[in-house]
């Protein structure tokens, strides 16, 4: 089984950093209301990077790593430019 870290671009521009074990499936959920309650308050939105891993906590530690990056640096990343 896969586990992906990602970043959704939300409908008012804004960034949210996620992990799951179905990507697909995931955004689906956030853009129904079901996801994450900081997304029903920026939504909807769409995936604008992803990175797999192998387990839940390794996705989950960038995903950590990450949050803690400035806007700016996150951009970099989803733009492939080295943050």
């Amino acid at each position: 089984m896969s586990f992906y870290f990602y970043i959704a671009k939300c409908q008012n521009q804004s960034l949210y950093c996620g992990s799951t074990n179905n990507i697909d499936q995931r955004i689906i959920r956030h853009n129904s209301g079901q996801g994450a309650r900081w997304f029903k308050q920026h939504g909807p939105g769409e995936i604008v990077y992803s990175e797999n891993f192998d387990t839940l906590g390794e996705a989950r530690k960038r995903e950590t790593q990450i949050k803690k990056w400035s806007r700016i640096k996150k951009e970099n990343l989803i733009k492939g430019l080295k943050p």
